[in-house]
């Protein structure tokens, strides 16, 4: 099986919300393909000039792929929730409430209150930004090609899929983990 990365994205981030949808609309097509997702913060705290912060969303993926949600599910409902239903994801009890469906808000609550998976979220964007030289985000990445989204842009379905298509050539992925353990 191949596998692709969903590199780096941010929940906050309109373009990164617009490639989840573009892969999941084309991810159909490549069943040779496995996602592995990481998650960094476009603009993290205290920087306040670009909306909520999706911090919260963050930590809860690593709570979701601890607690064995799938993680497409997550993602993709936290993408609603964020640019659909423009819930306030700076709230823990909001969050919990409107992912009741996926997981326990109780747990949830309690794990990102307690801030749990804080070094996660601080390991996640030390790795994009120092370690793998992230500079615009979403980025996808297959063994030692990438796809970077350009500034104001994003990136287009037609190039996500050529980039795709590289996979049937047999292509695997050289990949680094931005926290002790993949999520895939």
């Amino acid at each position: 099986m191949t596998k692709v990365e969903l590199f780096f994205f941010d929940y906050a981030c309109p373009f990164c919300n617009r490639a989840f949808r573009n892969l999941m609309d084309l991810l159909p097509e490549y069943s040779n393909i496995e996602m592995l997702w990481h998650p960094c913060e476009a603009h993290p705290r205290p920087d306040d000039n670009y909306g909520k912060h999706s911090d919260l969303c963050i930590q809860g993926m690593f709570y979701a792929a601890e607690n064995g949600v799938a993680m497409v599910d997550y993602h993709k409902k936290i993408f609603e929730l964020y640019h659909r239903d423009k819930i306030d994801v700076e709230n823990i009890s909001v969050l919990a409430s409107a992912l009741n469906d996926l997981l326990d808000p109780e747990r949830f609550a309690q794990a990102l209150t307690t801030g749990r998976y804080a070094r996660a979220l601080e390991d996640a964007n030390e790795y994009a930004y120092k370690e793998a030289g992230v500079w615009i985000i979403p980025e996808f990445r297959m063994e030692s090609r990438r796809l970077a989204a350009e500034a104001g842009i994003g990136v287009a379905e037609e190039q996500l899929k050529e980039f795709l298509d590289l996979s049937n050539y047999g292509l695997c992925v050289s990949v680094g983990i931005c926290t002790p353990d993949a999520v895939g």
